[in-house]
């Protein structure tokens, strides 16, 4: 394209969006503790399902890690031991929904969906919105390609089972996905 096309141009100048990285995915910057207790413990999970490592083990190495003191530790033993002790209830929860074998499933987006099912659960303080959300960004972060959209996919469809006055509170108001 010639200078003259350049210049003459009617597209506005791209506004940053302050907070979000080129990919869409947030700064480290601008996560909660929440959140960064999130990303440990899909880190933890995946150790656990690939590597067949104790969870305690795995939390203690996690505890080492860089950051860590910033996430909120809490949640994240929350999340971690609560996603391995109940792992057959969660990933029956998960199953119904998937189009393939779970062993066919990323071990990230499958961790993942477990701490959504956990947090649908158990973390009724935290709207299922958010949490859908949360679990979105960690398979963008962390997820193959279009890994979120399997995500979003399967928790969307386990939200109304386990938050059902939530998620027909939103549609009702037109806020559901």
């Amino acid at each position: 394209m010639s200078d003259d096309a350049k210049q003459g141009s009617t597209r506005p100048p791209r506004q940053s969006r302050t907070g979000l990285t080129a990919t869409g995915v947030r700064k480290a910057s601008a996560k909660s503790a929440r959140s960064r207790a999130r990303e440990f413990a899909v880190q933890a999970l995946y150790q656990y399902l690939v590597g067949r490592n104790d969870a305690q083990a795995i939390d203690t190495f996690t505890r080492d890690l860089a950051g860590f003191h910033k996430a909120d530790a809490v949640h994240y033993d929350a999340l971690l031991h609560g996603c391995v002790e109940e792992r057959a209830q969660l990933d029956a929860l998960i199953v119904p929904l998937l189009d393939r074998k779970l062993e066919e499933i990323s071990p990230i987006e499958h961790a993942i969906m477990w701490i959504g099912a956990y947090e649908f659960l158990h973390c009724t303080d935290v709207p299922w919105r958010v949490v859908l959300n949360e679990c979105i960004e960690l398979a963008k972060e962390f997820g193959g390609t279009d890994g979120h959209k399997y995500v979003n996919a399967v928790l969307n469809g386990v939200a109304p089972s386990l938050r059902s006055a939530e998620v027909e509170a939103d549609k009702a108001s037109g806020k559901a996905r």
